[in-house]
């Protein structure tokens, strides 16, 4: 089994402006661009309200239980059925879930096996 991972990582605005300076710069030399990545957070405290525990557990739970909706995910989690469609909602924003279908019925889902995060000091 292939192992996928995400990368998460902290950058500044000023730099994900630059890095996207830089791609514009060589798209418009018509250069190929290799795609990039991952999730980015510009500090540590926005790091942590990505990832409380609750979060996490959702990410568990996605990733062993497979759940065909919101409702299967709150039961499975014995939370509130709004709370977690609310956490859902923030982590797909973040591009950390997935969901297919519509309203409630949407099936959440998560595309790796394990988060790498990478701090540059």
């Amino acid at each position: 089994m292939k192992i996928r991972k995400v990368k998460i990582g902290l950058k500044s605005v000023e730099e994900v402006l630059s890095d996207a300076k830089s791609v514009m710069k060589e798209l418009a030399r018509g250069e190929t661009v290799q795609k990039s990545t991952g999730v980015y957070f510009t500090s540590v405290e926005a790091f942590r309200k990505a990832f409380t525990p609750k979060r996490m557990e959702l990410l568990r739970v996605i990733k062993n239980e497979k759940p065909e909706s919101l409702r299967e995910l709150a039961e499975f989690t014995k939370r509130d059925v709004k709370n977690v469609s609310d956490d859902v909602k923030y982590l797909e924003q973040v591009g950390l879930i997935q969901r297919h279908g519509r309203g409630r019925a949407t099936k959440p889902t998560i595309g790796y096996d394990t988060i790498a995060l990478e701090i540059a000091i």
